[in-house]
């Protein structure tokens, strides 16, 4: 029997399933987390929730971008870097006016709220899984999830530290660090966005 492609057009579909969950859980985990974090003061949930905003910009472009030429998947890039930029630069200064203003973070609702996202991404990096050794965009989104479990059990780590210290400071470490690291991957980005770009300006019109 000839190969009609149908078992790739299945895979990709797939895969496009996939992505489509990941979107909606992060985007919905962005909402609870962001409210979580204003009311319990916590920069360590809102940076957190920042970092899965940025993940679902990165799932939608990935959406978008599927069977998109070179250029597209460019400027989409770009705009998912500039976009995550703002997010670490956003949350940079929320730290730093957290610490300046006081806050009092309620550790019981930081484990609490990253213990659910702990659950949502350990379960996204579990779907994510056929793409470890996929293509470099595909793969991006498996290890940025798995940064994603790493950062949940740091602010559950900060919600202990805060309620046996009576600190804030835990929290505010936390933040910040994640922030960092929404940096680090927007740099990331913006630089394999411009190399993509000069790459498709080579290409024949």
């Amino acid at each position: 029997m000839s190969d009609c492609g149908c078992h790739a057009e299945a895979t990709n579909e797939a895969e496009r399933r996939i992505l489509r969950i990941a979107l909606a859980l992060n985007a919905t985990m962005f909402v609870v987390g962001l409210i979580a974090g204003l009311a319990a003061q916590s920069m360590g949930l809102i940076a957190d929730s920042l970092d899965m905003l940025a993940d679902a910009c990165a799932y939608a472009i990935g959406l978008l971008a599927w069977t998109r030429d070179a250029r597209f998947k460019a400027i989409a890039a770009r705009s998912s870097g500039t976009l995550l930029l703002l997010l670490g630069l956003g949350a940079l200064a929320g730290v730093a006016w957290r610490f300046m203003a006081g806050s009092a973070p309620e550790g019981l609702w930081m484990m609490a709220i990253a213990l659910v996202a702990l659950v949502v991404n350990t379960t996204v990096l579990r779907l994510l899984g056929r793409f470890r050794r996929g293509e470099v965009h595909l793969r991006a989104t498996w290890l940025f999830t798995r940064v994603d479990v790493i950062a949940n059990l740091a602010v559950i780590a900060s919600g202990v530290l805060v309620l046996i210290l009576h600190s804030a400071v835990p929290d505010l470490l936390i933040g910040a660090g994640i922030a960092v690291f929404i940096l680090k991957e927007a740099v990331g980005i913006l630089r394999e966005a411009r190399e993509a770009a000069s790459h498709a300006e080579q290409l024949p019109q």
